[in-house]
């Protein structure tokens, strides 16, 4: 990825704020989903929203592009807006699965979400894969949480995962958690970017434990001051993890790399406050299916291009780009 940012903003911390604030997130129109509730398998919902369009021509496939977004993002985060253009622009249908309580609802269940959470990508991307046109390819990419969290499915599911989708890409992924969260819990990042995740967190901890009284120590959660805190209170014990080092030691995608058998772009930038640039993986050390995209800049999900205010397209196209190609798909770059 030949990214460089533009010299009116320079930094990660700006090319992580503005492009998320201010950034032109579309060419075309806005767009427009429509909802599907899907029930799971252990009696709660997902929300899938999918980019509405007209019904596909009889005898045309149109490829799905799913999306699976990051920690307390949506289907109207930037990023995620960006990418639904991108897909319009292409002709390709798209999918932007919520992860529980991120689709404005809080889900029923004693439980919400996390970055490892390998089986309900596996199991969303199994419905997807079935629910649409047969020869259709699915090409899937994952923004920071969600993105190591689609790694780790691409590495549990190994020489299976090809039945399902046929390329993936993690962008601006922490897939080394430990260190992920001791970027965050520290100086100008904890008193930005951590607080604007607790405030957004622990409203939905604090209706969960009205749904299930006695879930957790509500004080304790009430006082934690970083993610590490609320992991080890909230995040860990409600799925299965020990504690908050157990957590991120097993939900971490960057030791399992080697096992993924499908053509992955992992695409971080280096000066991304949220995932130190010394704790990046080597192309050498991640298998043959994976491929590094490292630039110098672009922050945490920003990559702003053009005069200001800028926009957030480039990333999009050159990571969709990439899927195409693995997919065998045609693929124009969106004019700007």
């Amino acid at each position: 990825m030949n990214y460089e940012a533009p010299a009116w903003l320079p930094g990660g911390n700006l090319q992580t704020i503005w492009p998320a604030l201010y950034g032109q997130r579309v060419f075309g129109p806005h767009p427009q989903y429509r909802r599907e509730r899907w029930d799971t398998p252990d009696g709660d919902f997902v929300d899938v929203d999918f980019l509405a369009t007209a019904p596909a021509l009889p005898g045309v496939v149109r490829p799905l592009l799913v999306l699976f977004h990051g920690l307390e993002g949506s289907s109207r985060s930037h990023y995620a807006e960006a990418f639904a253009d991108l897909a319009h622009a292409q002709g390709w249908d798209y999918a932007v699965p919520h992860f529980r309580g991120c689709s404005g609802e809080i889900n029923v269940g004693p439980r919400a979400y996390h970055s490892g959470d390998f089986e309900e990508i596996g199991w969303v991307l199994r419905r997807l894969r079935a629910g649409h046109a047969a020869g259709a390819p699915l090409v899937v990419v994952g923004v920071s949480l969600g993105g190591n969290a689609l790694l780790r499915w691409a590495e549990e599911a190994g020489g299976t995962a090809a039945t399902t989708v046929a390329s993936v890409a993690a962008v601006s992924s922490p897939i080394d958690l430990a260190a992920g969260g001791w970027a965050i819990g520290r100086g100008f990042n904890r008193q930005v970017y951590t607080r604007m995740f607790l405030r957004s967190m622990k409203p939905k901890a604090l209706a969960k434990l009205a749904q299930f009284p006695g879930l957790f120590d509500r004080a304790a959660m009430l006082a934690a001051r970083d993610l590490y805190a609320f992991d080890n209170l909230f995040t860990a014990p409600l799925h299965g993890f020990k504690s908050t080092e157990d957590y991120w030691g097993r939900a971490s995608a960057k030791p399992h790399l080697h096992q993924i058998q499908i053509p992955a772009l992992v695409v971080n930038a280096r000066n991304d406050p949220f995932v130190p640039a010394w704790s990046l993986p080597h192309q050498n050390n991640v298998g043959r299916h994976v491929t590094l995209w490292q630039p110098a800049h672009g922050g945490h999900v920003g990559f702003p291009q053009g005069r200001l205010p800028g926009h957030v397209r480039a990333m999009p196209d050159a990571v969709a780009g990439w899927l195409a190609a693995q997919a065998g798909l045609p693929f124009a770059p969106t004019p700007e």
